[in-house]
């Protein structure tokens, strides 16, 4: 420990920073990264460097004759243990505009928050209907300022003035336009159905179908990814949310009486009885006292 407060010292005289720096222009900052790799590293190494965690997710969409079809599966996974089997992927932006995320579940909500509360202002002011070229040059914008240290890898579709329109937006912050896109650690899987089976000009029930094949090779193909399939479709004027459109992966069996387990299966080891006593309790607010909330 003395090492470690040798060297923060060192680091701070150089202007290297040191605990609780924070940028003066606000967002991220990343002084301590040499200090931490001087930490870990060599003999000396006082701590030990966190290991990544590998996510898992399938996200994609296509566009078809009138409108963009977007799917997600419903896991969501810490390391090798599921911890939610039905999670929400897509995320409301706008009333014409949905959006997948892959990547670290926090990130992706609370960018995609970020950007719902940005264009929700951004109607107040303008009264029109949001465009989709305007949250894609808002998470382009945000995502490269942290040069992809916010894991949110992100699919938007929505329906706007000039048509239907589908985006795929890395980490980083670069971004692709095309009639379909994938993402996640699924994402070669589901690229694949679309490369065979994609066409120009498909029905919505055409898109749809194709959209929940992709996913449903990204969930029995990629450990990561699971459970159900959830779509949105967006059309000129309409938004379905199919929350459970499909569900491929279903429990192969239940127990019909379910399960009792009779007193004393569990042995209790020692019992420790509270009793609590209640008293009155006045509440008395002064003349010129004000309430906060």
């Amino acid at each position: 420990m003395a090492a470690a407060v040798a060297a923060d010292d060192k680091w701070a005289v150089e202007g290297w920073g040191g605990p609780g720096i924070h940028s003066e222009s606000g967002g991220f900052t990343y002084d301590l990264c040499r200090r931490n790799a001087a930490l870990t590293a060599g003999p000396d190494a006082v701590a030990a460097a966190p290991k990544a965690v590998k996510t898992g997710t399938t996200i994609c969409g296509c566009l078809f004759d009138g409108g963009v079809v977007l799917g997600a599966d419903t896991r969501a996974t810490g390391g090798d243990i599921v911890f939610d089997k039905n999670c929400m992927k897509i995320h409301y932006i706008a009333p014409n505009i949905y959006c997948c995320g892959a990547g670290t579940a926090a990130d992706c909500d609370q960018v995609t928050r970020n950007m719902e509360s940005q264009l929700e202002l951004h109607r107040l002011n303008t009264n029109r209907e949001s465009r989709v070229i305007t949250v894609l040059t808002l998470l382009k914008q945000m995502l490269f300022r942290y040069q992809g240290h916010v894991g949110a890898a992100l699919i938007i579709g929505g329906y706007d003035v000039n048509g239907p329109h589908l985006h795929s937006v890395a980490p980083h912050g670069s971004s692709d336009t095309l009639p379909y896109a994938t993402m996640g650690s699924g994402s070669l899987a589901a690229m694949s159905i679309f490369e065979s089976e994609f066409k120009e000009g498909m029905s919505e029930e055409q898109a749809k179908q194709l959209v929940a094949k992709a996913i449903r090779a990204g969930i029995f193909n990629d450990l990561g990814s699971g459970s159900n399939v959830d779509l949105c479709v967006m059309k000129k004027g309409k938004t379905d949310y199919l929350r459970g459109y499909e569900h491929p992966v279903k429990r192969a069996y239940r127990r019909e009486k379910g399960f009792s387990f009779p007193p004393g299966t569990t042995a209790v080891l020692s019992e420790t009885v509270t009793v609590l006593k209640q008293s009155g309790i006045t509440l008395t607010v002064e003349e010129g006292d004000h309430m906060e909330t």
